[in-house]
């Protein structure tokens, strides 16, 4: 089992702006599992998940990303926190990030271990 500390969320949140901007994201539960399923370029390289999601909705995206094989990670921040990073106004309950570089910036703020 994986630990997965997050160094700087600010930064973080403030990557995940910049990957919006870019157009390099896919916004919410339904159209992230849609677009996991579907593969190709819009398939999710690494998945935020809000920290107020139900049980159902976290089982339901940690099953998918664990069947797809793409990292999740949940932040301390909340959907509201999440969507006005991403420029949305309305609460979203997770961001995946689709490319590949742009993922990688994003990684820099995890710390991903061992327990």
């Amino acid at each position: 089992m994986s630990e997965i500390v997050i160094t700087d969320e600010k930064k973080l949140l403030s990557a995940l702006g910049l990957c919006a901007r870019a157009g390099k994201i896919t916004v919410g539960i339904p159209l992230i599992c849609e677009a996991m399923k579907r593969g190709g370029d819009k398939m999710p390289r690494i998945v935020f998940e809000a920290s107020d999601t139900s049980p159902n909705t976290h089982k339901r995206i940690c099953d998918r990303c664990a069947y797809y094989g793409v990292r999740l990670v949940r932040i301390s921040s909340d959907a509201m926190t999440l969507a006005a990073a991403v420029g949305k106004l309305s609460p979203i309950g997770a961001v995946a990030v689709t490319d590949t570089q742009m993922s990688c910036l994003t990684e820099k703020y995890i710390k991903f271990g061992s327990i």
